[in-house]
């Protein structure tokens, strides 16, 4: 019984990957040297999460999300948040009609397919807490009445950790929300100098769409069937109980996060052109899921917080 499902899983990879590939390939020509960067986008968003881009401006942030949505066919918005926007400019707000006599649904710009939040530590909690129900439970409640958010529904934030006037720091419970939380970094001095020439061409940064919205929702169905050992569970849960037990962590990761890594590790699987998972995907990608789901004792930028995964793992034993 078991057989067929893996042919039918391993088809279905053969078929699909290659688009996942494209994806990443398509985006690497508006962004020089961050091969890294746009895998682990498309991992999330292949795995059904959403991703938030810690980093000093000007090293790509916004440009890695808008070349995501440019390069698949779909509905795309982006909110600047600042600490005037209201929960109502988000989901959308109810606006009387006179001549009907009843209020009439106005959408807001959460009711697309990839949504940029550009600069979300600006918002305050308050509005940023208006997308807690819409990236976990892909839905939007105004004022009694919940409304679903299309099937395609991926988060990416952005936010400087370096600024500090007129911000407000995104709770646990936001943090919680994104799957995959990273850093671009700097570029080399060959990738800079590569972005300085291109620069001088204003088309060069610009991307063209290479797939559907069908084609995501094709590859997010064909993730889920990519094979999980049962021993890479085990090495998972080893994992997470190791960052519960560390002696410089105040709060280990959550059985949320757990499953989070299981699923990232799937994706990756999926777009390197695979039907089962290995022990280097989960290495790979703990870093980028755990990192900002722990607390730890001396409080340093949540940038560090990978560092300190990237220790736990290494002392944890790698299934054979």
């Amino acid at each position: 019984m078991n057989q067929p499902q893996a042919v039918a899983s391993a088809q279905e990879v053969s078929t699909l990957s290659p688009k996942a590939k494209l994806l990443v390939d398509n985006m690497g020509r508006a962004l020089v040297g961050q091969v890294k960067a746009s895998k682990l986008a498309v991992v999330a968003m292949l795995a059904s999460g959403h991703v938030l881009l810690e980093d000093v401006p000007g090293v790509g942030k916004t440009l890695l999300a808008k070349s995501l949505a440019k390069s698949i066919h779909a509905d795309f918005k982006r909110i600047q948040a600042t600490p005037d926007l209201l929960p109502s400019d988000i989901s959308g707000v109810n606006i009387y009609d006179q001549r009907e006599a009843k209020f009439n649904f106005v959408p807001g710009p959460i009711f697309t397919n990839i949504l940029l939040m550009d600069e979300i530590n600006r918002a305050t909690p308050r509005t940023q807490s208006s997308l807690l129900e819409a990236m976990e439970e892909g839905q939007v409640t105004s004022d009694g009445v919940t409304r679903r958010l299309p099937d395609l529904y991926f988060v990416m934030a952005t936010q400087n950790p370096i600024e500090h006037h007129g911000t407000f720091p995104l709770p646990e419970a936001q943090l919680d929300r994104f799957m995959v939380s990273m850093s671009l970094g700097y570029p080399q001095r060959e990738q800079e100098a590569e972005i300085i020439k291109m620069t001088l061409n204003d088309s060069s940064f610009s991307v063209q769409s290479v797939l559907s919205v069908d084609d995501v929702l094709s590859m997010r169905q064909a993730r889920k069937k990519v094979f999980v050992h049962e021993a890479l569970v085990n090495y998972v849960i080893d994992i997470v109980e190791a960052t519960r037990d560390h002696p410089s962590v105040v709060l280990g990761v959550s059985p949320r996060g757990a499953q989070l890594l299981v699923k990232a590790s799937q994706a990756l699987a999926f777009v390197e052109g695979r039907d089962f998972v290995t022990p280097e995907d989960v290495k790979f990608l703990a870093p980028f899921v755990f990192g900002h789901r722990i607390v730890p004792k001396v409080k340093s930028n949540r940038i560090c917080h990978s560092d300190i995964i990237k220790k736990i793992v290494e002392t944890v034993k790698v299934p054979s």
